[in-house]
């Protein structure tokens, strides 16, 4: 029988970490650096990538993090029970996942959108009535829409799996069990899991520096400076108002 953590245990290697692991910020700066470079890349390639390669260094970043207090993650495939919690991005994020959508090969993308469309047709209801919580002030809020059990937009229900996982938002990839996996499927809000979501300020910071430095020399048409930075939702409305 596997011995997994307690959450005692999982407590004290998060203090672990804590007292010996300091960020690496160096490595969320390499990468701004290295793409302000790509003089033959347009600005909104260059923001499109560093988006992708921001997102992969907040999960190395836990990797290592893991590594120092020698955690090892027992969340598996097909196990998507955290694919039920309400994920927030603000719009710029929205306008990058819908463009990373669209540059994705013929197939993949059609059945994103075609998924996409009968999503918002099948939880329409549920949509509707989640998509007015208040996160922020509402204490609440979270149990509340975990209660209803709606699944995100981009899980695929026969596989389980994330149909957009290279750009899955920061929420997704920051939410990590360390301990049996029962306590996700026995628990609404399981106590045992733990959250990353700390390193969104480095992701966001390094993005803002790129965007500000792209802004300034007026070479950005998507993405909306800094009013898109500015604009917080829940994803399920952001996918139902892209389409609309």
């Amino acid at each position: 029988m596997t011995a997994f953590l307690t959450y005692e245990e999982i407590m004290l290697k998060c203090e672990e970490i804590n007292k010996k692991y300091e960020i690496n910020q160096e490595r969320f700066d390499e990468v701004i650096d290295c793409i302000l470079y790509e003089e033959e890349m347009s600005a909104d390639d260059k923001i499109a990538k560093a988006f992708v390669q921001l997102l992969q260094a907040v999960s190395e970043e836990i990797n290592d993090m893991e590594s120092t207090a020698n955690l090892t993650p027992t969340c598996q495939m097909g196990c998507a029970f955290c694919c039920y919690f309400p994920i927030v991005i603000n719009k710029m994020e929205a306008k990058l996942i819908k463009d990373a959508i669209s540059k994705m090969p013929g197939d993949r993308k059609h059945f994103i959108e075609d998924h996409l469309i009968q999503y918002n047709e099948m939880y329409s209801a549920k949509i509707e009535r989640l998509g007015n919580l208040d996160l922020a002030s509402d204490p609440d809020a979270k149990y509340k829409y975990r209660k209803e059990h709606l699944p995100c937009p981009f899980l695929n229900l026969e596989t389980n799996a994330c149909m957009i996982y290279e750009v899955r938002p920061i929420p997704c990839r920051t939410y990590v069990n360390y301990t049996n996996p029962a306590v996700c499927s026995d628990n609404v809000m399981p106590k045992e899991t733990i959250s990353y979501e700390f390193l969104y300020q480095e992701y966001m910071s390094a993005m803002n520096e790129l965007l500000q430095y792209l802004f300034e020399n007026g070479k950005i048409e998507k993405i909306d400076y800094p009013g898109d930075l500015y604009q917080d939702d829940l994803l399920i409305n952001w996918v139902r108002e892209a389409v609309q």
